[in-house]
C-alpha cells in the first residue's frame, strides 16, 4: 500500500490544534463529515480545518512534510488518540484506501478517514482589512456580557452579543452589550488603537461564535486581529484564523433600557455582597429564586425563602443613608454581575417602584448590569 500522505508533527502541536477544533465540529448532524475535521499536509505545515458552516477555523502548524496530501477524520477520536499517545512526535501516514496509521513510540492507532473533496470550503479572507486589537482585551469584553445573553431560539437577535465600536477623541473603543430582555450587561474597553474598524451600526455575534473567539483568545497576550465583511467576523492570531457567521437581526435599541432618572444609591464590599446573595442562592430552585432586600441606614437585610427548599436569611454592611425599603431580585442575575467584577467595592442603584437596578464597579465607569426586579 502506498502511503498518499505523510508527515511528522510534534505531539503537544498536534494535541493543541485539535483541541480548537472540538467545540466547533458537529456532534450530532446529518452530514457525518461535519464531525470531522480535515487535515491537509503541505509546504512544512500541517492545516487543520473545522467548520459547522457557521464558524470555521483555519489552524496551521510547523511538521516536517514526507509527502503532501488531505484527508477529513473524526475530531473526537483523533482527540482522544492523539491525546493518549506517549512521545514527543507522531508519525502520520495515510495509504491509498483513506486510513489514517498515527504511530508514536511503539503504539498505533489506525483511523478511517472520508475524502476531503466533500468537505464545506471555509473561505478565505484574501484581501479583508484586519485591525489589531489586543487579545485580552476581546477576553475582557466577552466576559463582562456573555453570561446575560439570551438563551430564547425563538428571539435570535439576543441569541448573542452586540459588537460597536466609536472614536473617543484620539482612540477607538469597542463595546459589547448583552440581554435577555430581564437583565443588560455593558462593557467597552479602548483599544488604544488610532486606525481601527469603523462599522455604520453594530454587529450580533452568536454565543457559539463567541465561546470560540473566546478560546482563541484565552492564551494570547499580544495582539490578535479583527476584520468583519459580509456577515461575517473574522478573528486572527499566529496561526490561526476564526471565521463567525453574524446574526442576521436588528438588535433593541439598548440605550433605551437604561434609566434616566436616579434611584436610590448604596454600595458595599463587593465579596461580602457575593457571598451573602450566594448563601440566598443556595434556597433557590428552578421554580423559585427570588431574593428580597430590605434596606435601612448602614444595613441591607437579604431573604430567601422557598417552599420547597426552606428559608435563608443574612445581613451585611452598607453604605446606605435613605429610608427603609424592601425590593425583590432574581438572585442568580445578581450574582453573574457582581462575579465578573474585580474591583473591591461595587455600588447598587436600586430603582424607584418596578424601575431596574444598575450593578456597578466604583472606580470602573466602563462596565454596568441593569437587572429587573421582581414583583412582591
Amino acid at each position: 500500500m502506498g502511503a498518499t500522505m505523510e508527515f511528522n508533527i510534534k505531539r503537544e502541536l498536534f494535541l493543541g490544534g485539535i483541541q480548537k477544533t472540538l467545540g466547533i465540529v458537529e456532534k450530532k448532524t446529518t452530514m457525518p463529515i461535519l464531525s470531522n475535521l480535515l487535515l491537509r499536509a503541505g509546504q512544512n505545515r500541517v492545516t487543520i480545518i473545522a467548520t459547522d458552516r457557521e464558524i470555521g477555523l483555519v489552524a496551521d502548524y510547523e511538521a516536517e512534510i514526507l509527502r503532501e496530501g488531505e484527508i477529513t477524520l473524526s475530531a473526537r477520536k483523533l482527540h482522544e488518540m492523539v491525546r493518549e499517545i506517549q512521545g514527543d512526535t507522531i508519525h502520520v501516514v495515510k495509504n491509498e484506501r483513506d486510513v489514517v496509521i498515527l504511530t508514536c513510540n511503539k503504539a498505533t492507532y489506525r483511523i478511517p478517514g472520508i475524502p476531503a473533496d466533500d468537505y464545506p470550503l471555509v473561505a478565505d479572507q484574501g484581501d479583508l482589512p484586519f485591525y489589531k486589537v489586543k487579545g485580552g482585551i476581546l477576553k475582557e469584553l466577552i466576559r463582562k456580557t456573555a453570561f446575560a445573553i439570551s438563551t430564547d431560539e425563538m428571539r435570535k437577535n439576543l441569541c448573542g452579543v452586540f459588537m460597536e465600536t466609536e472614536k473617543t477623541g484620539e482612540t477607538f473603543s469597542i463595546r459589547m452589550v448583552a440581554t435577555d430582555g430581564h437583565r443588560l450587561s455593558m462593557m467597552k474597553m479602548d483599544t488604544g488603537e488610532k486606525d481601527f474598524l469603523t462599522m455604520e451600526k453594530g454587529v450580533i455575534i452568536p454565543r457559539k461564535g463567541l465561546v470560540e473567539i473566546r478560546r482563541l483568545v484565552e492564551d494570547e497576550s499580544g495582539d490578535v486581529f479583527l476584520g468583519i465583511r459580509q456577515g461575517m467576523c473574522i478573528v486572527k492570531t499566529g496561526h490561526t484564523l476564526l471565521n463567525v457567521s453574524l446574526v442576521d437581526g436588528e438588535y433593541p435599541d439598548y440605550r433605551r433600557v437604561i434609566p434616566a432618572e436616579k434611584g436610590v444609591l448604596l454600595s458595599m464590599e463587593k465579596d461580602k455582597f457575593l457571598h451573602a446573595l450566594r448563601r440566598m442562592g443556595v434556597i433557590s430552585s428552578e421554580r423559585y429564586n427570588g431574593v428580597i432586600m430590605t434596606l435601612s441606614p448602614e444595613k441591607l437585610i437579604l431573604n430567601s425563602n422557598n417552599p420547597d427548599v426552606g428559608e435563608a436569611n443574612d445581613e451585611i454592611d452598607v453604605v446606605y443613608a435613605g429610608e427603609g425599603k424592601s425590593v425583590g431580585y432574581n438572585v442568580t442575575y445578581l450574582i453573574e454581575a457582581l462575579d465578573v467584577i474585580d474591583e473591591g467595592q461595587v455600588e447598587f442603584e436600586i430603582g424607584e417602584g418596578m424601575k431596574p437596578g444598575i450593578v456597578r464597579a466604583i472606580g470602573n465607569e466602563n462596565y454596568f448590569c441593569i437587572v429587573m426586579p421582581l414583583k412582591l
